[in-house]
């Protein structure tokens, strides 16, 4: 198994996405088994990501359906183009006074119609939408489907990556950046993680606040660098407030 997922992980490393053995056992799996991946996890740890990088991978095209209060079967499965129809309809009026002819019957004039019903009624007037787009593609496509709510429990859970692997993310993202300060960064990064705040920093913001170290030409996490590029790592004031107390005062 070990070699299978090997490869599975270098080929997704290609794309700068760095795997856990989990990640890539489910991956490979999944694609034996002709089964999708449910995933689950804290925002910005690399769900959404998955799928993007994975469609890269197989060349696949990538479909995704974003899942929403009041979404509909129009805007996930297809759309039905009633103007167009219409439009169809007037045009061919004359066409259809031949195909009924001169029969008196209205029987008879029913099925005339009904035997050019494909004309009216076929996919030419459906717009498809994400999860019609996938089941009629030519090519296997990646369908990515965001923000399920309500699905069974067989979900991958996808934590937040080991302190390593978040440094080799950082390393793939932000090549310019020292390694000594990305190590100091990430460090960071996981001692924040650790306490109790209402929305832990994600591997985005973490990149996000690698970069702007790089912009700043910080060569060290000192007390007054990290306390000015904070709001890049934390969105929520309290947790700005919380980590300058619990963390950045006694750097």
């Amino acid at each position: 198994m070990t070699k299978i997922t090997e490869k599975i992980k270098t080929k997704l490393a290609k794309r700068q996405y760095v795997a856990s053995e989990r990640i890539a056992t489910v991956v490979y799996l999944a694609e034996e088994l002709g089964k999708p991946i449910l995933c689950e996890g804290p925002a910005g740890v690399g769900k959404t990501e998955l799928g993007k990088v994975w469609a890269g991978v197989t060349g696949r095209q990538l479909i995704r359906l974003q899942c929403y209060e009041g979404l509909d079967e129009s805007r996930a499965l297809y759309e039905w183009e009633y103007a167009k129809q219409m439009l169809y309809t007037q045009l061919l009026r004359d066409q259809l006074k031949k195909v009924v002819g001169e029969v008196t019957s209205l029987e008879e004039a029913a099925q005339r119609i009904i035997a050019e019903e494909s004309v009216f009624f076929s996919r030419h007037f459906l717009l498809p939408r994400p999860l019609l787009q996938a089941l009629t593609s030519i090519k296997p496509a990646v369908l990515l489907i965001d923000e399920i709510d309500r699905a069974d429990v067989e979900f991958l859970f996808i934590t937040y990556p080991s302190l390593e692997q978040e440094l080799q993310i950082v390393n793939n993202k932000v090549p310019e950046l020292t390694q000594q300060l990305a190590k100091e960064a990430v460090e960071l990064v996981h001692h924040i993680r650790k306490l109790d705040l209402k929305k832990h920093p994600s591997v985005g913001e973490t990149i996000d606040w690698t970069r702007a170290l790089l912009k700043l030409n910080a060569s060290k996490l000192d007390p007054e660098t990290v306390e000015n590029t904070l709001s890049v790592l934390l969105k929520n004031e309290s947790d700005i407030i919380k980590v300058e107390r619990e963390i950045v005062r006694k750097l």
